[in-house]
């Protein structure tokens, strides 16, 4: 058994921060690997109410490389890469997930940038590994390498590297092979740069939005598996042994808080179903630690049956804990690197996570060498193959009775079949399809990978997108004879990210499903304008009522274009064009981006303004215009309110006084009327009844009811109930 391998790293602060004037709270100790959180940078300074955390690395990334204690991405790699590098090669199962708040740099510490020095654990990992099968020079031992990428997007998962596998895809369990995600499509790959591509496309593919506290924030968990197979030839024996080693090499989302990043809308959706699975990984990290804490301390009594209840481990209440199941506890070596930030704002978020990574460095993994697993994982799956065979027989299905639906008596048989033989049948279909993929011969891996490249090709092409001659790389690169188009993006990291090429004779742009370019819009129409492509010229043909503009003005019949005309089809979709036989082929030629002013660059806001330019519009003025206006409206609606504020106030105050004079009048009524009383009755509390009664003829009741009438005048006179 071992224990789960836990890494801190700060990173530098950020522009927010910077804006913000944060001060540094986290103090690190290179020697001792410990990691200090102060709750201010005063504290911080005077290395005093600090709470200590001790990990197996502790990385200080905050300040530039020139300072000693920096932690380079290959230092981190070294010290956590090539150990888990070590046991893959070994046959280990091996996992490394990067987990902390939005933006404080998981992504970088996993994927890092294409610059020198920059790769992340994953690139230097996958280099590292095809540099170590080239240089083993064994002729009885053979490398394969597959690899797969998938998303957990809003508890949802998606191949990143399967154009047709665009819906939710299904995560099933196996009693050996334990959670797995169905069809999902692993990739051979022979060398560096093939898997270098595949991670690029992924990424690509993936899920990012930007936030207040992070601009390309990731809103999916994704999951980079490199399936590593050893084929050893004993030549005493001659059989043939495997070792299978799965690296999971996980990019968690960040954790955030709705108040901090201002999400709204599907963002908001989109960060609670990220902290629900985070808060589920943590429930199974913090019962993970509080199982192997308890078998440390006490020993269970040997009569005792089953698991306890605090040995359940809520897997299944996330996709993401489903999938790690193996890396969390089981048959895995893990590595967890927790990404903190710097900045004193981000104090509690800080403080959770290294909360979240000491309790991860708790969990205790049973991990084994996977020695030639496909051989007995065939032998047993046939044996429930079998054994599912005869259940069936004995529920008299045949074992081929659920192929053919169309025949009226087994259709009248699958009615009456029994919930067993319904989940028989499941079973076997699922058996039958893993011996059949564990089955398949490096050929035919190798065959579908190509049918799968050609397939993610072909889809390319009909979108538009441009694939080089090779047929491999897939990218924006300049052709150099195909007249194509460039797109231009409010967003720079958007622009010149599409090219669509303009063929031979017609080429169709619209929304329609037939259009060889297609585009989407409440401008575009399904049949927009057609490209003529005729001697090396391209001539724009705008459709009926489409809207087009050439360089900022709109046209309505056929127009020639030169290279570098800007292009805007409707209202959201600009173009750069660019024919590179043009030039060549005309001595006069002149481009249109020849009158642009000097280190002006020709990108999206130059097109919009250029086309606001043409239309005879001042953008300043028009928006100065419309400042003016909405300050005119918002003083006309306060005087207003003012106005009706005052009517309102002397109407309440006119009630209020009138009120009041009655009140007034009333009061003065009652108390002249109780003079009034007193003063012609001669009536006195003092004084009793039999005092004012004459002799007269009333009878014992009128008499009875006089007096308690009586009594309670005298009593309640003065009060305010009158009787």
């Amino acid at each position: 058994m071992s224990s789960v391998k836990v890494a801190v790293r700060v990173r530098p602060f950020n522009s927010r921060e910077i804006a913000r004037e944060c001060t540094c709270i986290i103090s690190m100790d290179a020697e001792k690997q410990s990691t200090c959180i102060y709750h201010s940078g005063k504290d911080c300074e005077r290395q005093q109410n600090g709470k200590p955390f001790a990990f197996d690395y502790s990385y200080w990334s905050h300040t530039s490389p020139v300072d000693p204690a920096f932690a380079s991405q290959r230092q981190v790699y070294q010290d956590i890469g090539v150990e888990m590098l070590d046991h893959a090669f070994e046959g280990y199962n091996v996992c490394i997930f990067a987990y902390g708040q939005t933006g404080a740099g998981k992504s970088y510490t996993m994927m890092g940038r294409p610059e020198p020095g920059e790769e992340g654990i994953i690139p230097q990992l996958c280099s590292d590994m095809f540099s170590r099968i080239k240089a083993t020079d064994v002729e009885d031992t053979v490398y394969t390498v597959e690899v797969s990428y998938m998303e957990i997007y809003c508890e949802q998962v998606r191949d990143l590297l399967n154009p047709k596998n665009k819906n939710s895809m299904r995560v099933r369990e196996h009693p050996i092979l334990g959670p797995y995600v169905e069809d999902l499509s692993k990739l051979v790959v022979t060398s560096y740069e093939d898997i270098l591509q595949l991670m690029e496309e992924g990424n690509k593919a993936r899920t990012v939005a930007a936030t207040s506290m992070n601009e390309t924030s990731s809103r999916s968990h994704a999951v980079f598996t490199i399936l590593l197979t050893q084929q050893k030839h004993d030549q005493a024996t001659d059989l043939k042994g495997e070792k299978v080693s799965k690296l999971s090499l996980v990019d968690l989302a960040g954790s955030e808080r709705a108040d901090s990043t201002k999400a709204q809308g599907v963002r908001l959706q989109e960060g609670a179903k990220i902290n629900q699975s985070l808060t589920t990984l943590g429930l199974v990290i913090s019962a993970l630690a509080e199982a192997a804490s308890s078998k440390d301390i006490i020993k269970k009594d040997k009569n005792t049956k089953g698991k306890s209840k605090a040995d359940f481990i809520p897997y299944r209440d996330s996709v993401l804990t489903w999938l790690l199941r193996e890396n969390l506890g089981g048959n895995s070596r893990t590595a967890m690197i927790a990404a903190i930030s710097p900045a004193d704002i981000n104090y509690e978020e800080t403080l959770g996570t290294l909360k979240y990574a000491n309790r991860a460095k708790q969990i205790m993994c049973k991990a084994v060498v996977n020695e030639d697993p496909n051989a007995r994982l065939i032998r047993e799956l046939k044996e429930e193959v079998q054994r599912l065979r005869e259940l069936l027989k004995a529920e008299g299905i045949e074992a081929q009775s659920h192929a053919g639906a169309g025949d009226p008596a087994s259709a009248g048989r699958q009615r009456h079949r029994s919930v067993s033989a319904e989940d028989a049948i499941e079973r076997l279909k699922e058996s039958e399809k893993l011996i059949a993929e564990l089955n398949e011969t490096w050929e035919e891996k190798l065959r579908k990978t190509e049918e799968i490249r050609l397939q993610r090709e072909n889809m390319l092409q009909e979108m538009g997108l441009a694939v080089k001659d090779d047929g491999i790389t897939v990218g924006v690169f300049s052709p150099k004879k195909t007249p194509h188009l460039v797109n231009l993006n409010e967003d720079p990291g958007m622009s010149e990210c599409l090219l669509y090429y303009i063929k031979r004779g017609v080429t169709k742009l619209g929304s329609g499903g037939t259009q060889d370019i297609q585009l989407s819009g409440q401008t575009i129409l399904p049949e927009h304008c057609t490209l003529n492509n005729e001697k090396d010229e391209i001539t724009l043909v705008p459709g009926v009522d489409a809207n087009c503009y050439v360089n900022g003005k709109q046209i309505t019949g056929p127009t020639k274009l030169r290279t570098g005309s800007r292009i805007i089809f409707g209202t959201n979709h600009v173009f750069r064009f660019t024919n590179p036989l043009q030039a060549r082929s005309d001595l006069d030629f002149r481009s249109p981006l020849a009158g642009t002013p000097a280190g002006e660059k020709v990108d999206w806001s130059y097109a919009q303004t250029e086309l606001l330019s043409k239309q005879g519009i001042d953008l300043k003025a028009e928006m100065a215009k419309g400042l003016q206006a909405l300050e005119e409206k918002y003083r006309r609606e306060k005087f207003e309110s003012d106005r009706k504020m005052e009517i309102q106030k002397k109407d309440y105050e006119a009630k209020i006084e009138g009120l009041q004079k009655q009140i007034d009048a009333q009061s003065m009524m009652s108390s002249m009327y109780s003079s009034y009383m007193m003063s012609n009755s001669m009536m006195t509390p003092d004084r009793d009844f039999d005092d004012y009664v004459d002799p007269c003829l009333w009878s014992a009741r009128e008499f009875q009811i006089c007096r308690r009438a009586w009594d309670k005048w005298k009593g309640y006179q003065f009060t305010s109930l009158r009787v």
